[in-house]
């Protein structure tokens, strides 16, 4: 709890100091990547100083052009470990209700994060749509296909989207397993515990051989690549080698 606090305490000050500066020079200037990478590493820093490492494998599977990030979901600590081990500017499409955050929400809208309401179904169909514009036109991002956070740190279904998003916009799709973040902050806990985060790029998965119609094979085959490739604790159940 006293880390949780410390963050927040900090991260708090952080935002606010550099925050409104930076949202100016980038609604100025239209350049992201300051507001982008000074963010990140600031919040890696705090991250780093309560005691959390994270560890990158992998980085050679990432193509060079567009891809789409897919990576599974188990804690609040699995977002800064994946984001910030990602080694080039991306967008993420997010829950509509962090664009409501002062400044933090400015942030996410001017660094062209796309919102997302998967409570009304044409809303998280445009949203998709917006998004595959946007990698259409050269921008990577990162989704949770799972669409919220696993209780138990295990893989859970996948929703159609990110898959119907990779189709249309005819991207590959680059499997990111994040190992340990549940040990680090539970679901619904407040409590840090220091230790590892081990996040790790699959091979890229060739989208090109797939229509909408087929998007149900595709999140099938995404699905079993990342389950395979998790630790047994963190497989479905009756998942081969599960435990």
């Amino acid at each position: 709890m006293i880390r949780m606090v410390f963050i927040a305490a900090f991260l708090s000050v952080f935002i606010l100091i550099l925050g409104p500066p930076l949202l100016l020079y980038t609604l100025v200037t239209r350049h992201i990547d300051p507001l982008y990478w000074i963010g990140l590493k600031g919040l890696m820093f705090f991250v780093r100083m309560v005691g959390v490492s994270v560890r990158v494998e992998g980085q050679a599977n990432i193509p060079a052009g567009v891809c789409l990030f897919v990576a599974n979901h188990t804690s609040s600590a699995d977002a800064p470990a994946v984001v910030g081990a990602i080694p080039r500017r991306i967008a993420v499409l997010l829950k509509e209700s962090l664009f409501k955050w002062p400044i933090v929400g400015q942030a996410f809208t001017l660094a062209r994060f796309i919102p997302v309401n998967r409570a009304d179904r044409e809303s998280a169909i445009a949203s998709v749509e917006k998004a595959a514009e946007a990698m259409r036109a050269g921008q990577s991002f990162l989704i949770y296909p799972e669409g919220t956070r696993s209780l138990d740190g295990r893989l859970q279904e996948f929703k159609k989207g990110a898959f119907v998003l990779a189709i249309k916009a005819g991207v590959p799709i680059v499997p990111v397993l994040c190992s340990g973040a549940h040990r680090i902050m539970a679901k619904r806990s407040l409590k840090i515990q220091p230790g590892e985060i081990l996040v790790e790029f699959l091979a890229p998965i060739d989208v090109s051989g797939y229509s909408l119609e087929e998007r149900d094979a595709l999140n099938q085959r995404v699905h079993d690549a990342m389950a395979a490739g998790l630790p047994p604790d963190q497989r479905p159940l009756g998942f081969p080698g599960a435990a």
